[in-house]
Order: structure tokens, then sequence, then C-alpha cells
């Protein structure tokens, strides 16, 4: 009989109960585990079908999943592993507390690692495969804050000197020798693989990550293979949306080379998790509801034989009512307060532990602690068929630190320790160091010939190598097209219009059918390829789903069909930009991670990118990710009718800061064709560690042909559009600057001042502000380096420099865009910039533009400003073009309304 219900007086007929129990457990005996919940679920169907209403539990008991009895043996010497996590632990805690002994507080972590070293002790040693020749390798997301203790184990292994152990977090003064504050690739590219902090951009890139993995694997570009995706996270990093926010893609997708391994340990960076509540139990829930195998990993075998003895299922009962912010102060205030306070609640547990001391008590250890527990949960999770494993393993934060630190609130926070704190670390952990020495902290090394070193390289011989380590490049060498191959988008459209976003998915379409990188091109879209003119791909190269197309598409009668393959190439990611761009990462980072340079296409509204998704952005960047980013129906009045929230003014601005991508803003469609195949280029033939954001509009118009060497210009980010001829003797003149689609405001506004007022215009298309912003203090940085070598010129400077009259620039981004070169306009250039300072709101594109004053109208008008202030023109003349072109004199400023 169920011994709890009777304890919670629930059991109306225990003799029933009792019959129905042991004809389980017989079948249990006999036929098995699998056959017992067979049976269940049949008992369960017919309860429902009779009308009886089951609520869904998604939680179970606040004990281990994996029985004593089930629990696979872990191989190696535990003894020796022990010693060895001893020497990491030190060492690690080591690390932060010298570095911050220095001036300069450099901060660092002590107690997230501290509480994770087991977790991460048993993964070394026993599962985690590098790349080599019999295997690609498995991917690991190491939590952030835990760095400190991955850089140990690398001290021991002889990866890492111990002068760089005393550069943590000095990566100036390191210069390419330091240790980054936590995992970052652009930092340590030859360590790290993937960037883990910010909190919660981890996870979900490893779920993207993991699906990746199978698309390669479906699509006949790698071989098959039992490669697994372990990501560590924190209970607390949970709360981040980005941590939970996909894990139902895992689940439907059947991910089972994925494990996530949730470090437990009940404490955020300020307090408890849930402290009135139980995160073990909520994680359990969360993921079980997502198709995840859970396995909870609470205790450790200290306490097998008290649930043992547990016959009432008293024990399980407190362990269930318990709540976190008690666990946690179990641990804080030790045996004598654990006895009262938590055994003592029932006299059945105050007995189970009357012949345990104070020591024995405050000794029964956490499952994330217990390297036995662990590896049988990760041998469970590695073995597990046809769904994703989350291992929601039970620690003490600050495990170790004693009362400096174990299983406090402030413990996140401890980056130094005293000499006393130091010496209980020491002889807790038995480290032979004597007390003299102890107020240095040094660091410990048994020797590379010690057992415990050898130890180490055994195991990481045996499973192909170092980790972390990280490839630099794909081994295949790959050519890219050259821009001939581009005629379709370089040669003009005549009287056909069409949009750069047209213009951008026929470039794509001529990369697909390239024989060397077509089928490492990744379309991407996060739920609009029909928007964005792409469902022809439909068709064409299928849409990725891991089980095929199991039902008829409605629109299977119609030429462009949705057709979903098993080897299908579009990733279509629903409506989910973060996860569209953490898709986006996974095939960016295919070169390094998997050996198989791919060119991915993440296509989205642009006002849902670099603003929506900027941490991935930035994190891409360190990641050393390529491929390109590209922002569909972009500028701030391109987007007719959609309003505030989806017109984009300023997406430059964020891309321009991430330093190594490179943003382009076109007009036409070979200016989208250059930067294709220049991009194309960079990336997949010389393998450079860049990325391109280019946006593309909705808007369409006739498209002239490629200028005759005007390739340079359109990479470098400027060139000359149209040639106003030779200036006569006093004639005014202006330079007109432009892109994306308002330069053809601009291109009509040199033909009203023409007309109108006299004035002829050079026209200038600045396809990357961005471009030229670096270069220009690129120059500058060098001139003010070397004031006695001959000067450098900045790009923007050259091209205008004896170029006669004002400068006036219009965009459909703010103001701070084009604003960015006028420190290298000529000297004495005047320079005015228009742009779309503001909300967005829903109209008409020429109204719109009116409102923002970045139309012909008002481009004309700030021309005729702009010469009247050099004397070129007189303000009746500026008067005349209000009037003319009806300019609201007392119209808001587009910013404030």
């Amino acid at each position: 009989m169920d011994q709890l219900d009777d304890i919670l007086n629930q059991d109306i007929d225990p003799t029933e109960t009792r019959e129905w129990v042991d004809s389980l457990d017989a079948v249990i005996q006999h036929d098995g585990t699998e056959r017992a919940h067979f049976l269940l679920e049949r008992m369960v169907d017919t309860t429902r079908r009779s009308g009886g209403y089951l609520p869904f539990d998604p939680t179970t008991e606040y004990v281990n999943t994996i029985a004593p009895g089930n629990e696979a043996k872990m191989s190696g010497d535990a003894a020796m592993e022990w010693r060895i996590r001893t020497l990491i632990r030190w060492n690690a805690m080591a690390m932060v507390v010298r570095a911050n002994r220095k001036p300069g507080e450099l901060g660092g972590h002590i107690a997230s690692f501290a509480s994770s070293a087991t977790l991460y002790d048993v993964g070394f040693n026993h599962f985690w495969r590098a790349p080599s020749a019999d295997h690609p390798g498995d991917l690991v997301f190491h939590q952030g804050h835990s760095s400190p203790g991955i850089y140990a184990r690398s001290f021991l292994e002889g990866r890492l000197a111990e002068d760089q152990l005393d550069l943590f977090r000095m990566e100036v003064v390191g210069k390419g020798r330091a240790l980054s504050s936590y995992p970052h690739p652009w930092l340590m590219p030859d360590y790290w693989q993937v960037p883990t902090v910010s909190m919660g951009l981890g996870p979900i890139q490893a779920i993207y990550q993991a699906q990746f993995f199978k698309y390669l694997e479906h699509r006949g570009l790698v071989p098959k293979s039992d490669r697994k995706i372990w990501c560590f996270l924190g209970d607390g990093e949970t709360d981040e949306p980005e941590s939970l926010g996909a894990i139902s893609l895992a689940g439907r997708e059947g991910l089972d080379n994925l494990i996530f391994v949730i470090n437990c340990n009940l404490q955020r960076l300020d307090g408890p998790v849930r402290g009135n509540g139980k995160i073990i139990q909520e994680l359990e829930g969360v993921f079980r509801g997502a198709g995840w195998n859970a396995l909870k990993l609470v205790w450790g075998s200290y306490w097998d034989p008290l649930l043992a003895r547990d016959t009432k299922g008293v024990l399980r009962k407190l362990m269930m009512e318990t709540v976190d912010g008690e666990y946690q102060a179990c641990k804080a205030f030790g045996g004598a307060y654990t006895r009262e306070h938590f055994f003592g609640k029932y006299p059945e547990t105050r007995e189970m532990v009357a012949n345990l001391s104070d020591d024995d008590i405050w000794r029964l250890n956490r499952g994330g602690h217990d390297p036995h527990k662990v590896y049988a949960a990760y041998h469970a999770a590695t073995n597990t068929k046809g769904m994703p494993t989350v291992i929601l393993a039970k620690t003490v934060k600050g495990y170790g630190m004693g009362a400096a630190g174990e299983s406090q609130n402030p413990t996140h926070q401890q980056k130094k320790l005293d000499e006393e704190a130091v010496r209980h670390f020491r002889d807790r952990f038995q480290i032979p160091i004597s007390d003299d020495k102890l107020k240095d902290v040094p660091y410990y090394h048994p020797g590379k010939d010690s057992p415990e070193v050898q130890y180490m390289l055994d195991r990481r011989k045996a499973l192909g190598g170092f980790l972390p380590q990280r490839r630099r490049t794909a081994e295949a060498k790959l050519k890219a097209p050259e821009l001939a191959a581009f005629e379709q988008i370089t040669k003009g459209t005549g009287e056909r219009e069409i949009s750069t976003t047209m213009a951008l998915v026929r470039g794509i379409n001529l990369l697909l059918r390239d024989k060397q990188l077509g089928e490492r091109v990744v379309p991407i879209v996060a739920d609009e390829a029909r928007t964005f003119g792409m469902e022809g791909m439909f068709r064409q190269i299928g849409i990725y789903a891991p089980f095929g197309q199991k039902y008829k598409p409605q629109d299977s009668d119609q030429l462009l069909y949705y057709r979903e393959d098993q080897k299908g190439q579009v990733l279509q990611q629903g409506i989910s930009e973060a996860g569209g761009m953490a898709s986006w990462m996974a095939a960016a980072t295919s070169y390094s991670i998997s050996n198989q340079a791919m060119l991915p296409f993440f296509i989205y509204y642009s006002m849902f990118g670099f603003q929506r998704i900027g941490d991935l952005c930035w994190a891409a960047g360190d990641m050393r990710s390529r491929g390109f980013l590209i922002g569909g129906t972009a500028g701030r009045t391109t987007l007719n009718g959609e309003g505030l929230q989806h017109e984009d003014g300023h997406s430059h601005l964020m891309s321009g800061a991430i330093p190594n991508v490179k943003s382009y803003d076109p007009t036409f469609s070979y200016e989208v064709a250059v930067v294709l195949q220049d991009g194309t280029r960079r990336m997949m033939q010389e393998q450079e560690d860049i990325y391109y954001y280019i946006t593309v509009m909705n808007e369409n118009y006739s498209h002239p042909d490629l200028p005759v060497g005007s390739e340079e210009g359109i990479i470098k980010g400027m060139y000359l559009f149209k040639d106003g001829g030779k200036p006569k003797k006093g004639e005014p003149r202006v330079q007109l600057l432009g892109s994306g689609t308002i330069l053809r405001e601009v291109i009509a506004a040199a033909e009203l001042l023409e007309k109108d007022f006299g004035v002829k215009s050079d026209i200038w298309s600045c396809p990357s502000f961005i471009e030229l912003r670096r270069d220009g203090f690129d120059a500058e940085r060098w001139n003010r380096l070397h004031p006695e070598a001959e000067q450098r010129v900045p790009y923007v400077t050259g091209l205008l420099d004896g170029r006669q009259g004002p400068a006036i620039a219009a965009t459909d981004y703010v103001r701070e865009f084009a604003d960015q070169i006028r420190a290298f306009m000529p000297d004495g250039m005047r320079y005015t910039v228009l742009g779309t300072d503001g909300f967005g709101r829903s109209d008409t594109r020429a109204h719109l533009r009116e409102f923002f004053e970045v139309d012909r109208y008002w481009i004309a008008h700030a021309a005729l400003a702009a010469l009247a202030k050099d004397g070129k023109v007189n303000a009746k003349d500026v008067s005349r073009a209000i009037k003319e072109y009806k300019l609201d004199q007392d119209k808001p400023n587009p910013l404030t309304v």
C-alpha cells in the first residue's frame, strides 16, 4: 500500500490499494518497468474515456529520477578524480583571489564553479569528446561564471602557464596571453567556441546548434554520429526568456543530441531563486511538458540509506514540503540546525538521524556533488533516444568556501577571501601548501609527470584530445563566384521595376546554383518568406523538416506550394526572431564547430533585428560568425502602412557598433550584387571573421546598369553616381549624398535644383556610411600617431576634395547615420544632414517622407539654405523654395510628435 497516501489521509480503501500495488510490483518483477508503464497508461486512458478528469501532474517526487539500483557504474579511479577535482577547485579559487588582491578590482567569480566542479569534472573525464579523425567532437556550452574552473583544469593539463592564470581579466597588458573573464571566442580564438555570457544566450544557441547538427546530417553534408551538445546553465538563468523560450522546438524535433545541465544551487545573484518554492520541481514540469527527458539529480549517495529506510514515505513528504529557502539555510547553518529545523519536523525523520552526528548530517551531500550520481545521470542522458534531456542537478553555491560564502546570499559576489577562509579551503580539500605560504594563495601544480596529471591526460587522450578547443578555419577551400555570375542583377532593369529585396533574393538564387557553394547556402526566415518574395524556394529547395512532410499541403496544386522535406534547405523558424538569429549563428559558425563552411542568410524585418535581438548579434560578432543578416522592409518611410513599431530608422547605428559587422544600405540592384559577391568571397573564400548586414526595401523602381569602375567605391561605401559636369565660374554647385531608397529622392532633388534654381549637383551614392566612418577615423588615428609621416587622407575627404559647394546628405535613417562622416568633410565644406528622427507612423511613402523632411523638396530646400549660408544664393531663393515646394514652416519637429 502507498504509505504516503495513508499519511495524507487520502486512501479510502487501503486493502484495495495494496492489491493493485502488489499486482504492479509483480508485473515489474516479471516483465520490467516498461510493461508496468504501458499498463498504467492504458488504465489512465480507460478512466478518461469513461469521463474521469485526470489532471496532468508534470512533476515527480523530490528524489533522484534514477534509483540507486539502476545507476550506471562509474569507470575510472574515483579517488584520483577526487584528488584532481580538489586541485582544480584550489587553483580556480586562487586565480580569482589573487586577481582581486591587485589594484583595480578585476572581479571574478568563485561560487559558481565551486558548486559545479563535479558536474564539469565527470564530463571532462568520461563523456566530452574532442574533434578527432574518429569523431566530430561534442560541443560544450560552459556556464560563463565558471570559467576560472575551466582555466584551472587547462593549467594542470599543461595548456596554460602559471603566468597566464595571473593574467586573468588582464587582457590589455596580457597581449594575447591573458584569460578572458568569460568564454569569448573573439578574445581567445583557439580556446573558447561559444560565448555564454550574457546569461540566457547559451541555452537558445545550444538548441539551434543541435537542430543544425541534425540539419547537416539530414542534408548529407556530414555523416550521422552520436555527437552531443552539452549546455550548462544556472537555475537563476532560467528566468531569462531565451533560456526556456525555445525548449519546445527541441522536444518537438526530438533533439536527442542535446543535453542541458542546470546547476540548481538554489541561488541567483542576490538571493534564492525560488525561496518560497522549489526550482527543481518547477523546471521538471516545464521541461517534461515540452517533451524533454527530465532527470532529477537531487540527493547524493549518503542519502540512499535514509531513503531506503523511509518505508512510510515521511522523509519524501518532508523533502517535498520543504522550500528552497529552507534548504539554503540548512547548508548555511550546519548540521545541528538541519537536525532541528529539517529532520526535527516529524518524529519519524528525527529518529532516522538519531545515530548521526551533526557533522554526519552536514555531510549529507547533494546530487550534483556526487560523481557517481552525476556519472549515472550523464550516462542515461547520452543513451536517451528520441528526446532531449535536462539534468536538474542540486548543488551548494560556494561549495567548500565555508563561513566565507557557502550557501549565503552574497556568495555570488564573493571575490576575496581572508587568510582564515583560505586556510579552511586548503584544509577541506587537503591541498599540500604550508601555512607560511598560505598568505600568497599560491597556485598548486603536482608536476607534469605526477599521477594526477597523467591520469587527466590519459582520460583526454581516450576522448580525442583537449577541450575547450576551437577551429579557426574550415579545411575545405571554397571559391566564391565572380561578379560576372551576378549579371542578372548587375544589369539594369529597363522599364521593369523591382525592389532591392527582389534583387537580393535573385542573388541568393544565383548562389544556390553555384556548383561549389549552392548546397552551403542556408536561407533562414522567421516566418515571412512570402513577405520577402522567397516562396519560390519552397518548391526549389524545400523547407527543412526533420520528419519530412506528413500531410498534403493545401496549395499542393500550385507551382510554389509549401513543401517540407527532411533534406530541405530553408530553415523556417516560426515567429521567433531570436530563434532565427540563433539558427543563423549555428550556420554562421559551422565552419569552426563542424568543419563545414556554410553561408547563411537570415531575412527579417529590419526593425526586429539589431534592436530586438541585439545581444545575440553582439554574441555573433564575439563568436566570429560569418554570413549575411538581411534587414528587410528597411528605413523609416519605406514600409508604408505598418507604423511606429515596424519602421526602422536606426538599425545601422546598432550594427555599426559591432566591430566585425560590415553594414550596407544599397539603393540599386547592382550595389546589392557587388556587396553580395564581395562578402561571399571574403567570408567563404578568404575565411575572414566578419559578417554582413544589408538593408533592403520593398519599394519597386527601375534600376540602372552597374556603372563602370564603381565596384571599389560601393565596397568602401561611396562612389560618384552622377557628375554634374565641369562647373562654370561662379555657378552654384552642391554635393548631394544619399543611400537606400532616399537616394532616389536625392536624384530627384538634383533635377529640381537645376530646373528651378539653376543649381547643378554632383550625386554620390553612399551604400555604407559605417565603412566611411571607420575608414575616416582609422586615417585620423594613424595621422595622430605618425605626425612626421605623409598624412593619410580619409576616403570621403579624397572623393570630395576639390568639389565645389556644400554637401547635403539624406537617408531613411536618423541624422546620426549620415552625420558619422562630418569630421571628414574637406576643410571649408559645409555639411547638412537630413534624416528620419522620431517615431514612425502609418501613411503613404510620399506623406511619410514629407513628414520626416527627407523628400526631394526638403532636400532641395536644404541645399539652397546651405548655399545661402555660403553666399552662393540669396535668402530670397530659399524663401521662394519654401513657397514653391509648399513647405510648412510652422510644422512641428518630427522628433517631437
